[in-house]
């Protein structure tokens, strides 16, 4: 049976064919649907861990069991599931382990652009590339495979146009569940030094296996073409752009396992043609792999190495055309980001501006503070790096200035403090340096879509789970000074913000309101402006919201985006906001 399928939901299906039975992952665009989709099975055990490296150890810890395993992220969250990587290389799995991670070309919802088929190498583990939603499911059921045969996890790796384009998919069933006794084994997996080097030579090993298996699995295949006078080298999204561009004119080496790549398979594939074109985006990884086996091949000399690509950015370069695909005949207007209407971060971000403080921030939804016209946000880095840095932001000035820096602070989200804020305010509290940490309680992972948290007191199915009180951590880190604000009430943030940056301690202010679009959140009545009131003095515009505007020289309420939070009414002194739930006409 065919359906169309999202690329990430045809993964989710290959979990469950394949018969995965624990999968543990930390939302991240554009992996996050995959365990959404998979926790609709309720043959996999899912849930959302505080960060990458628990849910990868989660997953080892599952295939040590002896149960199939699973754990995704974006390409930046396997940075921080690095350390675990790199050692469950050494041990090996016992049932098979299967790492998804998703890449971003093109920074649609990411701080860097990397390329995560470099952490395949340097970790020494096979990584294979699904093209389309077809190949997302089959490959998935294949890293299975070879997780066991090899003793080894397998990353899968996607990316957003593959994550989130749609096609058929042809769906089987799922496999008894797979399970393999458990067997004490400390030379394998207790990885003290004298173990472990015990264990690098069969990690080289694996790998000349998994290299010989490269090279004869149809995972990478050789599609022939009607002029050999140039021959591809493409993977992923690329070869659909490939074949969109170039039809069948060219040869294509179409690799779906691109680590260990196969040398024979390429240098046979080279003498077979003219002219030798790797087409990839970001780094020129294959490329170079190509060069290294004395391969003359053209590459990054023709497509840039940021960024995607397209079908007409290979036409121009391969065909001299760029009559592939479509353009709009007229430019859309640009919708830069904004924080929306009711955002529960406004009106701190505003308290903030408004003091002139200096604010280290956080990756998250708060990260729009940055834009205009709040431009509250100075520094954002990575996930916690908020709190870390507003320590050692003050440190140094308290060695060598002699003092407290009085307008400084760092803020956080709930998700993200508990994904690694924890470890950034224990070093505060350990190495006393007197910073003030808000953390942005919204009660929801929300950049990504409203994905629950440890603080939020509930899993990923929407059922009752355990909750972190977030006032109490604080308080149990040796915080003497933990405070909650409305973020709504713009006097309180005032007052909060003004008592503990003058404070001689450090302290911890919990901005605390659900983000305005949650299914949950009861909203008041929108507001309207009292025409009449309206001296036209933009007080109302310095927030930034997307309901307000200026029409005629006087405020206009979208009533439509409005949810009545009330925060542009502590700004007009004119008073000339009122809700549409009154029976007042004046202005009318």
């Amino acid at each position: 049976m065919k359906r169309l399928m999202q690329g990430n939901a045809a993964a989710a299906r290959g979990l469950y064919e394949a018969g995965c039975c624990v999968a543990s992952s930390y939302p991240g665009t554009p992996s996050t649907e995959i365990t959404e989709e998979a926790a609709k099975y309720n043959e996999i055990y899912c849930e959302w861990a505080p960060n990458e490296k628990v849910a990868m150890e989660t997953a080892f810890g599952a295939s040590l069991a002896g149960r199939r395993s699973f754990c995704g992220m974006k390409h930046v969250g396997l940075n921080v599931a690095a350390d675990p990587l790199f050692t469950i290389s050494y041990t090996g799995i016992n049932a098979g382990m299967v790492i998804c991670v998703a890449d971003d070309a093109g920074m649609h919802s990411s701080q860097n652009e990397q390329d995560s088929r470099h952490y395949a190498r340097a970790a020494k583990l096979p990584m294979l590339e699904p093209s389309d939603s077809q190949e997302a499911l089959e490959f998935f059921k294949r890293a299975y495979e070879i997780s066991e045969e090899f003793d080894t996890p397998v990353i899968v790796k996607m990316c957003t146009r593959i994550a989130h384009s749609q096609s058929l998919v042809e769906i089987g069933e799922r496999v008894d569940d797979i399970e393999v006794p458990y067997e004490k084994n400390i030379a394998k997996y207790v990885m003290m030094p004298g173990n472990a080097i015990k264990r690098h030579p069969v990690v080289e090993d694996r790998l000349h296996r998994l290299k010989i298996f490269s090279e004869h699995s149809d995972l990478n295949r050789v599609e022939e073409g009607r002029d050999n006078s140039i021959g591809i080298i493409t993977s992923s999204t690329c070869y659909q752009y490939v074949k969109e561009a170039c039809e069948d004119l060219f040869s294509v080496l179409k690799i779906g396992m691109v680590w260990p790549l196969p040398d024979e398979k390429i240098k046979a594939f080279a003498k077979s043609v003219k002219r030798l074109v790797v087409v990839e985006e970001l780094d020129n990884f294959i490329e170079q792999y190509c060069k290294a086996l004395n391969l003359k091949v053209e590459g990054k000399n023709l497509f840039p190495i940021e960024g995607e690509l397209s079908p007409n950015i290979i036409a121009e370069k391969l065909l001299n055309t760029n009559n592939s695909g479509k353009k709009l005949n007229e430019t859309l207007p640009p919708r830069p980001p904004v924080m929306c209407a009711g955002c529960p971060h406004r009106g701190l971000f505003y308290t903030l501006n408004k003091n002139k403080c200096t604010v280290l921030g956080d990756i998250g939804c708060y990260t729009l503070g940055a834009v205009a016209p709040l431009s509250a946000v100075d520094m954002t880095l990575c996930m916690g790096a908020s709190v870390s840095a507003i320590h050692g932001f003050n440190k140094a000035l308290e060695n060598y200035n002699g003092e407290k820096n009085k307008k400084v602070v760092a803020v956080i989200g709930d998700s993200t403090f508990m994904h690694s804020g924890m470890t950034g305010l224990a070093n505060i509290a350990y190495n006393q340096s007197k910073s003030v940490v808000i953390i942005l309680d919204n009660s929801i992972t929300g950049m990504t879509g409203h994905q629950q948290n440890p603080t939020t007191g509930y899993n990923i199915k929407g059922d009752p789970a355990g909750k972190i009180d977030l006032e109490s951590l604080c308080r149990a880190m040796g915080f003497n000074r933990v405070r909650v604000v409305d973020p709504y009430n713009l006097k309180e943030c005032q007052e909060a913000l003004t008592e503990e940056l003058e404070a001689n301690e450090a302290s911890v202010i919990i901005s605390r309101r659900p983000c305005a679009l949650l299914k949950y959140v009861k909203h008041n009545a929108p507001l309207k402006v009292k025409v009449s009131k309206c001296i036209g003095c933009k007080a109302c515009m310095k927030i930034g919201c997307p309901a307000l505007s200026i029409k005629d020289k006087k405020a206009h309420v979208d009533n439509t985006l409005c949810v009545g939070c009330g925060v542009c009414v502590q700004l007009c002194k004119s008073g000339a906001f009122a809700s549409t739930s009154t029976s007042s006409k004046e202005g009318k």
